[in-house]
């Protein structure tokens, strides 16, 4: 064995703890990629596995797979530990295994670990969660259940990094071990099976029965079976008569059969054993049919809350440190091409990555803590009912409430979603969410066409429809998902299952960890889209085809000549975004938004705003050659009433007009940040392109709608 390439594969139940020991082991030195040929996420780490005796240290690298209750698959996520521990020739096959245990369940959690000890692969069992199942009045002998099961076993506790230097030594016992008996099998084939199993060892040169098995279950999900061998294997089970369901059934009673007295030997109880107590009360509330709704609610009050208020203060400090360096960078660098795209193409594409750093280190660190006080799974538990409905699952409730805050970490969130289909509905669906780069959008249209009066004396008229905006995408996303629920193909059976933890303190070094991984992951993949694309708006903005950039500025500034500097800069700036790319792309989509009752102005607003929502508001005042700080609010909405239509010589910007263009931003997908991390999470440009074209026909219909009803 090639001391510089010992590979190990952590493996375990969902929610026995898997994560935090990896974490725990690799602590930073860990990477995130895709398990080769599967757009499966990979997070591999290494750690250094101490020598005995003088020995040097070696190098590990450890390979977190996709939590699974068994070896058979029950979504695509699953399908990769099989695929990988029944391939030798595979890159990521393991030299040994770390099997993770909830000690507080540990006859479900050994049905696993009978598996793995079946196919051959050495392994060390961590019985991890000892604090839970003391708490329950269980006390776990890991001597006696080393002994039974003729493996090392070592209690741990991956929180608090209790029982590592154990953990380390067992796995370098078990690679470093010459005699390598075949430990005894804990299913026992039956002599129907032994025709079978030895035609597939003979013609695969496999060595062990219960992987000729697999072979026989399994070869439709291994990439590594060509499609003769797996046509073979079919005639094979036709040949031999082989029922896979009785077989599964059997081999399930068999195990537990086997199961059941070695836990009997290894676990006593005293007393009663049942949940925690404060994990009883607390359930009464969190999951009453009521009370669980309204706690939800206030909770979700404070998580945006302090999204919004924590988020203001860096994100804040992070635009004016950006304003500022690009000042500065401006006045450094002689005036050209060069120092115009430094500053309003990279630096100001920058500028638009690390500006979303705050909301999503808050939103992530937020949800880790709700994660692993243990709460999350019972929002998800009392809310799956109702988004099975629209195709959807308990786990799709934290992406879309996410989504409110900003559509890029809430698109992030859906990696808890196992299914491979709920979780692509859910992205598909997350960018309806009125996030708050929409409002500045709200805020301008709405002063415009509403009047700032009250309701029943008490409501805030604007305040109302501005909810109704956000209520608006909500039945957009719900509807949306049911009707794409139709037409998306359900290639894996549709399932809620999770299991209830304990309540418990978070632990704030993994919810750091989370945070950091959040950012990089965000800054470092979707960061490289946004850059390209702020790039390439810089350019369509800034040069025009031909001098007629050039020709509209000098005829401007002659007739401009006796009125303030100031005035003149902003008229010439407006006067070159019209002759520009943008502004030709403008006139050219006019008679396509004409029926919206938009005009070019409006047009190269909403290509601008393609890079963020936020974006319009500047975009308008700079075309309408506002003076002074163009993001004033106030300043922009009085310019905006006086624009005239040239058609009817009235208001441009009437009620029509306007409703049309809040549905129209409340339905698109106007913002690059939100396609570069659908690209990432999807892992191609299939996707994205579906779900920028589906929101921008609901977009386009929808405001049309709007405006020929209120025309």
């Amino acid at each position: 064995m090639k001391s510089e390439n010992i590979k190990i594969a952590l493996v375990g139940n969902p929610n026995a703890g898997k994560s935090t020991l990896f974490n725990a082991l690799t602590g930073l030195r860990q990477k995130t990629g895709n398990f080769p040929g599967v757009t499966v996420e990979k997070k591999s780490g290494t750690f250094s596995l101490k020598g005995t005796q003088g020995e040097k240290s070696r190098e590990v690298t450890l390979v977190d797979l996709p939590g699974t209750y068994s070896i058979y698959p029950k979504s695509k996520d699953e399908t990769v530990v099989m695929d990988i521990l029944a391939n030798p020739k595979h890159p990521d096959f393991p030299a040994a295994i770390i099997v993770v245990a909830d000690a507080s369940n540990l006859m479900r959690n050994l049905l696993l670990f009978t598996e793995i000890n079946d196919l051959g692969i050495p392994a060390v069992l961590a019985l991890n969660m000892l604090d839970v199942a003391s708490s329950m009045n269980l006390t776990v002998n890991a001597v006696q259940l080393a002994m039974q099961l003729n493996v090392p076993v070592v209690r741990i506790n991956a929180r608090t990094g209790e029982g590592m230097a154990n953990l380390q030594d067992a796995v370098r016992q078990v690679i470093d071990q010459t005699d390598k008996h075949p430990l005894p099998c804990f299913y026992e084939t039956t002599h129907a099976e032994r025709g079978l199993i030895e035609e597939v060892k003979h013609e695969h040169g496999l060595d062990n029965d219960y992987l000729a098995l697999q072979y026989v279950c399994q070869h439709d999900n291994f990439s590594f079976v060509p499609v003769a061998q797996r046509v073979k294997l079919d005639g094979l089970i036709e040949k031999h008569q082989f029922d896979e369901n009785a077989f599964l059934a059997n081999e399930t009673i068999q195990r537990y059969k086997k199961i059941k007295p070695i836990v009997e030997k290894a676990v006593k109880a005293e007393g009663i054993s049942e949940q925690p107590y404060w994990t009883r009360k607390l359930d009464a509330i969190l999951l009453h049919p009521f009370w669980g709704y309204v706690t939800f609610l206030l909770v979700l009050m404070v998580v945006f809350q302090a999204i919004f208020a924590w988020a203001s203060y860096p994100m804040d400090m992070i635009d004016a440190g950006t304003a500022a360096t690009i000042e500065w960078v401006k006045g450094v660098l002689p005036e050209g091409i060069l120092n115009d795209l430094i500053t309003d193409g990279i630096l100001a594409g920058i500028g638009g990555i690390i500006i979303f750093i705050p909301q999503i280190a808050i939103l992530f660190g937020l949800v880790s803590i709700l994660e692993e006080s243990g709460y999350m799974a019972r929002v998800m538990v009392i809310m799956d009912k109702l988004m099975r409905k629209f195709g959807l699952n308990g786990r799709s409730v934290v992406p879309l409430i996410s989504g409110v805050a900003c559509a890029v970490p809430a698109i992030m969130t859906t990696r808890s979603i196992s299914s491979r289909y709920e979780r692509l509905l859910t992205i598909m669906v997350t960018p309806l969410m009125s996030c708050s780069a929409r409002l500045p959008i709200f805020a301008i249209l709405i002063a415009l066409v509403v009047p700032d009066e009250k309701v029943l004396g008490f409501f805030n008229l604007q305040g109302l429809v501005l909810l109704g905006l956000y209520l608006l995408g909500l039945v957009g996303a719900l509807l949306s998902a049911w009707l794409l629920s139709l037409f998306l193909e359900r290639k894996e059976p549709g399932y809620f299952m999770l299991e209830m933890p304990s309540y418990k303190l978070p632990r704030w070094g993994h919810v750091g960890f989370t945070m950091l991984e959040s950012v990089k992951s965000f800054v470092f993949q979707a960061g490289k889209v946004i850059m390209a694309i702020s790039i390439i708006l810089w350019v369509l903005a800034s040069y025009g085809p031909g001098d007629k950039m050039e020709n509209a500025e000098a005829q401007v500034t002659e007739q401009m000549k006796a009125q303030p500097q100031e005035e003149i800069d902003a008229a010439v700036a407006s006067v070159r975004l019209e002759n520009s790319y943008a502004g030709s792309f403008g006139r050219f989509i006019e008679p396509a938004i004409k029926p919206l009752g938009y005009d070019w102005k409006m047009g190269i607003a909403l290509l601008a705003s393609f890079a963020a929502r936020e974006v319009f508001v500047g975009t308008m005042a700079t075309i309408y050659s506002i003076s002074g700080d163009s993001e004033d609010v106030l300043t922009v909405k009085e310019r905006l009433l006086q624009e005239k239509n040239p058609d009817t010589g009235g208001p441009m910007y009437t009620p029509a007009v306007c409703y049309s263009l809040l549905v129209f931003y409340v339905f698109a997908m106007m913002c690059m940040s939100t396609i570069a991390v659908v690209y990432r999470e999807t892992h191609g440009w299939k996707w994205p392109m579906i779900q920028l074209a589906y929101l921008t026909v609901l977009a386009y219909v929808s405001a049309l709608a709007v405006y020929q009803l209120m025309s």
